[in-house]
């Protein structure tokens, strides 16, 4: 019986401009969405048994509300009848920290399913699942670094020069939804061309209203500006990060975190391991 094991990569917000609020609530954004080499990791052990399990379960997560869960429960209407799996996870990736952990495990779910249980979706389909079940899904289904629009599924593969990234994580939980919601978030940035971002950058819009509420994240960032002057949040945090050109470099500054700021060093990448399994190609 086929076994695969996965990395389902985090990914960084190198920018985020929001610029509007749409009818249905959602908000419209520019972003370019940088995949790394560093994330959680996903066993897929299909069984003939109908079973679905996942070990271990995430504390304070119930089982049918976990994304992976969510994604595996999305596919059952094209598996086979009695196709199962088990599913280990290796966590590596906060939760609430807008580096995608939960998006990209959904993703990486919809597209090892897919494979190892013969549904023959389109990456297309996989896409308009996993929009469904979060708005970062479909970069993750994608598999390479991107610029995206709309509510982050309109995509456009970017290959962005090496760097290597030095992620710090504060000790706060930060709620998407609170802060998309929230009154004094700015969304009304003007729109930019990639070529625009690629010569002068971009901000976070959710930046200035996260450091406000939560001052972990004011503290990071202002550390982290001392090696890297344009350092800043990914998503709407709670991680920071940094940007350097090796990795001994995002190295040196990893060993001079403060004791409460844990972080990891990573590579950008402008393609993950789910590529090669992706059914259009």
């Amino acid at each position: 019986m086929t076994q695969l094991t996965l990395l389902s990569p985090a990914k960084l917000n190198l920018f985020l401009h929001i610029t509007g609020r749409r009818a249905d609530g959602y908000h419209n954004l520019q972003t370019l969405f940088q995949l790394l080499d560093y994330g959680d990791t996903l066993t897929f052990v299909p069984n003939t048994e109908n079973k679905l399990t996942l070990d271990p379960e995430i504390p304070g997560v119930a089982f049918e509300q976990n994304l992976i869960i969510k994604a595996a429960r999305a596919l059952e209407p094209f598996k086979p009848a009695r196709a199962g799996v088990d599913i280990r996870l290796e966590k590596r990736l906060p939760m609430g920290g807008g580096i995608g952990g939960g998006s990209s495990n959904a993703a990486t779910t919809l597209v090892a399913l897919n494979h190892l249980w013969g549904c023959n979706l389109s990456k297309g389909q996989l896409q308009a699942i996993g929009l469904k079940l979060g708005a970062d899904v479909p970069v993750f289904i994608n598999a390479q670094t991107a610029w995206a629009e709309g509510v982050g599924e309109q995509l456009l593969p970017v290959k962005t020069p090496a760097k290597w990234f030095l992620v710090a994580q504060p000790d706060c939980h930060v709620s998407t939804a609170e802060i998309f919601s929230h009154k004094d978030l700015t969304r009304d940035t003007s729109a930019i061309k990639v070529a625009a971002f690629l010569e002068r950058g971009g901000k976070n819009d959710c930046e200035a209203l996260v450091k406000t509420l939560y001052p972990a994240v004011n503290e990071a960032i202002t550390w982290l500006q001392k090696f890297d002057r344009n350092a800043k949040m990914t998503g709407t945090g709670a991680c920071v990060f940094a940007s350097f050109d090796s990795a001994e470099k995002a190295q040196h500054v990893q060993a001079q975190l403060p004791k409460n700021l844990p972080g990891f060093v990573a590579q950008g990448v402008n393609q993950s391991p789910l590529y090669k399994l992706l059914p259009d190609f």
